[in-house]
């Protein structure tokens, strides 16, 4: 069983900073991928970026490079979406996503999703 609750969305001034969390229970395999995703009023949601169970590969959206870093601490099983320099563009609400592909355990594969956590950018 997975469970992933998101936390530290809230309301911040365009060129600000916030530090969102997700909070990662059940099974961790060494294999999952961790990532972010957001939602914006009247859009589809889409990729923010995505780590490995290492921490040594990250991937981001163009639209999000170099001011928003991806993180995670094992220990505590969190993982972490560091904003900086946000843009009104960024308001939405954003989804911890663990993506599951164990071979030898097919019915545990898929994508888990946290609950989100709203993120709004005032200009």
């Amino acid at each position: 069983q997975v469970q992933l609750v998101e936390s530290g969305g809230g309301l911040v001034q365009a060129g600000g900073s916030l530090r969102l969390s997700c909070a990662a229970s059940g099974r961790t395999f060494s294999t999952d991928i961790m990532g972010w995703f957001r939602q914006a009023p009247g859009k589809e949601r889409e990729f923010v970026a995505r780590i490995s169970w290492s921490g040594r590969t990250t991937d981001y959206a163009d639209s999000v490079k170099g001011r928003f870093t991806i993180s995670r601490d094992n220990a505590k099983n969190t993982v972490y979406l560091q904003m900086n320099s946000v843009k009104p563009e960024d308001t939405g609400v954003y989804y911890c996503n663990k993506h599951r592909s164990v071979p030898t355990m097919p019915v545990m594969n898929g994508d888990y999703w946290g609950q989100g956590t709203q993120v709004t950018v005032s200009s």
